[in-house]
């Protein structure tokens, strides 16, 4: 089974995130794109990061009604910080019948070449990337590899940011989000 990994805090999960993960498995060769919820990306400021277990439980509300996009808390039994690499390589042991391959944005397609042993998850998975307006040219190596594919998803301009501050400001998020999460955002009186 070809499984494509997709990481992200998903803080909140939207529906930009469900749509580029929708059209990776339907418009590609993948059985399934599986969400891992990361626990904490050194980049982003912790004090704005839900709890591990509220993003879980947002994704798996978010991912209800689509058979072939699947939760995963892989990362939160690794040691942190925690580098992709460790992650494939502990996954590929979970699964050893799976092919992984991993889900990117273009932009991170720019820096990839900074991500530690790059050139082994290269070796060893595909890359399967989506749109941005805001790219930057890409690095020679990777421009005609044969290991990276680019799929042309529709470009989605929504970020989690976006709708945490929407939710500060007491704006309508309810068309920014599925129904449950929404539900749960609220319930839970997040983001205020």
């Amino acid at each position: 089974m070809k499984i494509g990994l997709y990481f992200g805090t998903f803080n909140p999960i939207h529906i930009g995130h469900i749509i580029i993960a929708n059209h990776m498995q339907q418009y590609s060769d993948l059985d399934e794109v599986w969400m891992v919820v990361t626990p904490h990306n050194p980049l982003k400021k912790k004090s704005t990061l839900l709890d591990n277990h509220h993003r879980l439980e947002m994704v798996y509300k978010a991912l209800e009604d689509y058979p072939h996009l699947k939760v995963s808390d892989i990362e939160f039994k690794l040691p942190q910080p925690n580098y992709t690499i460790n992650t494939l390589v502990h996954i590929q042991e979970k699964f050893p019948s799976h092919d992984f391959s991993i889900i990117m944005g273009e932009d991170n397609l720019n820096t990839f070449h900074k991500w530690k042993n790059y050139d082994e998850i290269l070796n060893n998975h595909h890359i399967y990337v989506y749109p941005r307006i805001d790219h930057n040219e890409i690095k020679e190596e990777f421009v005609n590899h044969s290991k990276i594919h680019k799929i042309d998803a529709p470009i989605v301009q929504i970020s989690s940011t976006f709708v945490r501050n929407s939710v500060k400001e007491n704006k309508n998020i309810l068309p920014l989000v599925p129904k449950k999460v929404w539900e749960y955002i609220d319930l839970m009186n997040f983001y205020k």
